[in-house]
């Protein structure tokens, strides 16, 4: 009985442990799996959490972005172009981790460089020199809002292009076999030479921004038309009248680079190239007729402005005429007047109505010879009181003065000759233009006569001159037969050489020369009686077309065959129309010649040549500041 209750205690026992271990093994099994699972899940759910709170960043700095340009102007920055872009973000991820910042504004930078990269090509020059990133508004505000100072950028990107730069100048300077300083010398060349153009793409872009303010309606008044006008102003006052980048402030690049920006906009607002190309070439055309009209105007009043008599001129004659007239008639008497038909002395002649340029001819010529001299002056009735009147005054040292009035001639006229001329320019039918012809007659006793214009200046002693042998010749002159000088003639240039009558008779190709300053033999004119000569020509020219109005057509007929070609250094032309000759080349002629409309003692004068005049003229006169007539 005893040993059956002890075994059914036994087994009872064992179900029960059977019972707790199957409870038991379950529940640690579980607990186990339970932490295992605990620790891996904490992990991911970190990680998670990490994403989200990174993801959420992000969202919130593009919605930042979004906002920025649906609020705000479109950023107007500086872009660099692909290339640089990539080495500029990659030293910056070498330096802040590639953070995500750095990628978002390289695919910004990246963006606008397409959309504006034909606006800003110069920015993007001067951006790379300078490493500057921004300099605009909006992106000074996002850089506050991250926290962010564009200060350390700026110093990588620049210290990255310089060290770029360096390794380049030292690559091309292996290849060229220059040293590095010189090839350095030769890109700040360049760099210089892009500079300078910056005025060019200013101007250019104002041009741009008025094309598009023509596509729209006159009335039409929206932001971007506003925008356009307000930016051509400030270009135009920032532009002035600089010719070279260095001239322009650094407001004037600030407002390039925000008119670029504009410009940008306005592409985009007028996708359609064919009317903008149509719309510059309108633009081209109006420009080019302006231009023309511009210059037409400006001849016209230039050559009026020849032949009007300057107010000083005029004043300064109504003064000295009055007072020759105010002295007794033996106080008009000239200073060695008993020389002037000694035939031993050298003999010179102008042929002028025009007081000061005698004067500037006398005192030139005074002050560069070192033998005796004659001055003949030949002028009208009107003038002859006020040039007699200047030399009382200022008598040319031992020099004898001879004035003479053309209105005494009583040989001349028998001629009749002087209204032959067609041309209506009182240059051309001047009778003083056309006394060279009649020098025989003039000067009766003289054997050699040297003729000036009076509008010359003589910087040397010409005493040499009168030594030379003529061979026979009349007439000494410079040729002006070279090709490639502004001074160069042909006789078909002044001379019809489809009238037969000329053609059978001259030489098309003959070398040509100028009047200005000659020496003439008297007595070989004589003989060959050329005055005679003058005059059929001047016959058959009134009948027919054969030459253009003046003299110097007249003369290369008459004299044709009859001139012996000086050197050129003995007379240089062109001081009153060309403006780039050679200032060496002036220095050492004997003779400078201001032929041309812009005669030196007027206002329209070529001011670079005007002090070879000037020094010959005393300005300090009381009479001349009486009349206010000045350097």
């Amino acid at each position: 009985m005893k040993q059956s209750h002890h075994h059914h205690r036994w087994q009872r026992t064992l179900i029960l442990c059977l019972l707790s271990l199957s409870v038991v093994a379950p529940v640690l099994f579980l607990s186990r799996r339970l932490q295992l699972l605990t620790h891996d899940g904490r992990s991911d759910f970190l990680d998670d959490l990490s994403t989200v709170k990174h993801r959420t960043d992000l969202l919130k700095s593009n919605a930042i972005e979004q906002e920025n340009s649906e609020e705000l102007e479109e950023p107007k920055q500086v872009v660099y172009k692909e290339d640089d872009v990539d080495s500029t973000l990659g030293d910056d991820s070498e330096n802040n981790n590639d953070s995500e910042e750095s990628r978002i504004e390289g695919s910004r930078n990246n963006f606008l460089e397409k959309n504006e990269l034909d606006d800003d090509e110069t920015q993007d020059q001067e951006a790379q020199q300078k490493g500057v990133a921004s300099t605009d508004e909006t992106q000074d505000q996002e850089a506050q809002q991250k926290g962010l100072s564009s200060t350390d950028g700026d110093q990588n990107i620049q210290t990255h292009s310089q060290r770029k730069t360096d390794q380049n100048i030292k690559m091309k300077a292996k290849q060229s076999g220059l040293t590095v300083n010189q090839h350095r010398q030769v890109s700040r060349h360049q760099s210089r030479r892009v500079t300078n153009q910056t005025v060019m793409e200013i101007k250019d872009q104002i041009i741009r921004a008025r094309a598009y303010l023509g596509f729209l309606p006159p009335s039409s008044n929206s932001h971007l038309v506003k925008e356009l006008r307000l930016g051509i102003r400030e270009m135009e006052r920032a532009v002035g009248e600089a010719t070279k980048g260095s001239d322009l402030s650094r407001s004037a690049l600030q407002k390039m680079r925000h008119m670029g920006a504009s410009l940008s906009k306005a592409s985009r607002a007028f996708p359609d190239c064919a009317a903008m190309a149509s719309k510059l070439r309108a633009m081209n055309h109006n420009a080019e007729e302006q231009v023309r009209s511009q210059q037409h105007e400006v001849t016209h009043l230039v050559h009026l402005a020849a032949r009007t008599t300057p107010k000083g001129l005029h004043c300064l004659s109504m003064q000295l005429t009055a007072d020759y007239f105010a002295l007794r008639p033996e106080d008009r008497r000239l200073p060695n007047e008993n020389k002037i038909h000694d035939p031993k002395l050298y003999h010179y002649a102008v042929f002028s109505d025009n007081i000061l340029a005698c004067g500037v001819v006398v005192n030139s010529t005074m002050s560069n010879s070192k033998e005796k001299l004659v001055f003949h002056i030949v002028t009208n009735s009107l003038n002859f009181p006020a040039i007699s009147m200047w030399f009382i005054l200022n008598p040319p040292g031992k020099a004898a003065i001879h004035i003479q009035n053309i209105d005494n001639f009583e040989w001349l006229s028998k001629y009749n000759t002087f209204k032959k001329q067609s041309s209506n320019d009182p240059r051309y039918t001047s009778e003083l233009n056309y006394l060279r012809f009649y020098l025989p007659d003039i000067f009766p006793t003289l054997n050699k006569i040297l003729l000036f214009d009076h509008d010359v200046v003589v910087q040397q002693d010409l005493s040499t001159l009168w030594n030379i042998n003529m061979n026979g010749k009349v007439i000494a002159g410079v040729g002006t037969c070279q090709e490639g000088e502004t001074s160069f003639r042909r006789m078909d240039m002044l001379i019809n050489f489809s009238d037969p009558y000329i053609a059978e008779r001259f030489d098309v190709n003959a070398c040509t020369w100028a009047f200005g300053m000659n020496l003439f033999d008297l007595q070989q004119w004589r003989r060959h009686n050329l005055t005679g000569v003058y005059h059929k020509y001047l016959q058959r020219g009134s009948k027919k077309p054969l030459f253009n109005a003046g003299s110097l057509p007249l003369g290369w007929l008459t004299f044709y065959n009859k001139i012996m070609v000086l050197d050129r250094r003995w007379h240089i032309l062109g001081l009153g129309y060309d403006s780039g000759i050679d200032k060496n080349k002036i220095e050492q002629a004997a003779v400078v010649h201001y032929d041309g409309i812009r005669k030196p003692w007027m206002d329209i004068g070529l001011g670079r040549y005007k002090s070879y005049w000037s020094n010959f003229m005393k300005y300090d006169h009381p009479i001349l500041r009486r009349c206010n007539i000045q350097a």
